[in-house]
């Protein structure tokens, strides 16, 4: 299969190859790793932050050109927003370790502040920096990239976020948890709720006009417009972009907008209408399912999504079923889907009826997930480095502990469960409830792994995704033997970046940035459905025609 120009190979160079499978995609590649701040530079491109890949890209908003301007293996970790100052120099807030950078025109980094909780929104006016905190009771500051100390000036944020200095020389920014926007003058006083009742805010920015525009974080992409400085009037806008993040405005008063969901960048009309720049898609996949319906599910960090299903080979876009906030394993049950979530909590989601329920919290990073055969659902905890069980009462236990770093789970036809050691380089049996008389013991299937994450069975074998080689493996369960089921996957970082150490997972009693997984799944026919992360892609490997 070859590649299109994507976040992994912008060249279109890039193959994957498989002896015995046929490879496509069920969607498009995805440029972006998410899109959040958005600002334009003084070469007239628009920046884009990538939270979810510690990375910033420049946008050519004429022919939607990318090129990567701070790389993920660079200093910042996790960039949220960005601002440009006077001089050009671009400031960026580095959300997880709680850091404030500059980048000056030829390229050199400097840290601003270390001292700030979660920063997020950040806007220069003239040679000055304002940066908020996206945490309850959050500050906001303003900072001095030449030495001295923040000056705080109010508290009391409920969650800020994307900031704009307005017409009237104030400071404008949200409270994401009450729908308020505020506004306060640079130099400090009383803080002052200009808008009440906006819909799930996540950004301020004014246009041209000195309109303001309220961006919501919600599914229906809806910005609201208040004419604070004229009429006063409030108008709706819904754009059908769901998640949106932030916006910016060119000369010609042209709204560009991003989205923390699905990546890309969006042109945005007065009355709409929307234009593609950057096409979007999405910013993992993380876990993969398909339902008895043929239907593939994707647990996509910020929502579970369904590329185009199997056989049709479009490449095409991707449908977001529901905002479901870090969507991590995924599995599906029926008519039900469950899921996980690396910051402790298992869910089971009913689309029809559009509700979640709760099945377990408190467990440490939990990630893949699989259905066994008593209907348990069967999780594996890496961060405790076990395998656990949560039954029809919601009663969790340990099948399995002692692990490396286990991460995906797996049952084959005859009801044996597997799991894969990411740490351990291998995969083991758990033996439990198998009538093996071995409870609670695991036995090593095979050992030797690059990283192994993903894992299905189907048949007599078993498959694993070795992410630090890029390679699907094989596992025969009669004889441990191993063969390539498929090579250059687009998994992990682009080829050549070397991955830093990953951000805190937690940062200021909120979520922080969770490790990528890149999952699989096994259809009733044997093909395979693949997380491919690297590129935002899921890839279907049907067998081919001798072997089905």
């Amino acid at each position: 299969m070859t590649a299109a120009p994507s976040r992994f190979d912008p060249t279109g160079d890039h193959r994957v190859t498989s002896p015995c499978r046929r490879v496509s995609r069920l969607n498009r590649p995805n440029r972006l790793w998410g899109s959040n701040g958005v600002a334009f530079g003084p070469d007239g491109r628009l920046y884009v932050a990538q939270f979810l890949a510690g990375q910033i890209s420049a946008v050519d908003p004429g022919t939607g050109d990318v090129d990567v301007v701070v790389p993920m293996d660079g200093p910042i970790q996790s960039p949220d927003d960005l601002a440009f100052g006077a001089d050009g120099s671009m400031y960026v807030a580095d959300l997880v370790p709680g850091r404030v950078w500059r980048r000056d025109p030829a390229g050199e980094y400097s840290l601003v502040s270390a001292a700030v909780t979660n920063p997020n929104g950040i806007t220069c006016v003239g040679d000055r920096l304002f940066v908020n905190e996206m945490k309850p009771d959050g500050r906001l500051l303003e900072l001095f990239p030449d030495g001295g100390d923040p000056v705080v000036l109010t508290g009391g944020l409920a969650l800020g976020n994307a900031m704009q200095l307005g017409p009237d020389g104030h400071l404008y920014y949200p409270h994401m948890v009450t729908g308020q926007v505020w506004r306060i003058p640079p130099d400090g006083g009383v803080p002052e709720v200009v808008a009440e009742n906006v819909h799930e805010p996540v950004a301020v920015r004014f246009d041209q006009g000195g309109v303001l525009h309220v961006l919501s974080r919600g599914v229906e992409g809806i910005v609201t417009r208040v004419d604070l400085h004229g009429t006063g009037c409030r108008t709706l806008v819904t754009s059908g972009l769901t998640g949106l993040d932030n916006a910016a405005f060119d000369a010609d008063n042209r709204m560009f907008v991003s989205s923390y969901t699905s990546g890309g960048v969006t042109e945005l009309h007065p009355d709409g209408r929307t234009r593609d720049i950057v096409p979007r898609g999405l910013d993992g996949p993380y876990g993969v399912t398909i339902d008895l319906g043929g239907t593939v599910h994707a647990a996509d960090h910020y929502r579970v999504a369904s590329p185009g299903p199997p056989g049709e080979g479009t490449g095409g876009d991707v449908t977001t079923l529901t905002l479901l906030t870090f969507a991590h394993g995924i599995a599906a049950d029926g008519d039900l889907l469950h899921l996980t979530s690396q910051y402790g909590t298992v869910v089971t989601y009913d689309p029809a009826r559009r509700g979640s329920r709760t099945r377990a919290t408190g467990l440490d990073r939990p990630l893949g997930i699989a259905v066994g055969p008593d209907g348990s659902l069967v999780v594996a905890e890496a961060g405790a480095g076990r395998v656990v069980a949560i039954g029809s009462g919601d009663a969790v236990t340990v099948l399995a502990e002692g692990l490396g770093q286990p991460v995906d789970v797996a049952f084959d036809d005859a009801g044996r469960c597997y799991v894969s050691d990411e740490r351990a380089g291998s995969v083991l049996r758990v033996h439990h409830g198998d009538g093996d008389g071995g409870e609670g013991r695991t036995t090593t299937l095979a050992d030797g792994l690059g990283a192994p994450q993903g894992l299905a069975a189907f048949g007599d074998e078993l498959f694993t995704v070795e992410t630090t080689r890029r390679t699907l493996r094989a596992i025969s369960l009669t004889t441990g033997k191993t063969r390539v089921e498929a090579e250059h996957l687009p998994v992990g970082p682009p080829p050549g970046v070397v991955p830093r150490t990953e951000p805190a997972l937690f940062a200021g009693g909120m979520p922080g940035l969770a490790p990528r997984f890149a999952g699989l799944a096994a259809a009733p026919d044997g093909s395979l459905l693949l997380s491919a992360n690297g590129e935002g892609t899921v890839l279907h490997l049907s067998r081919s025609p001798a072997d089905a």
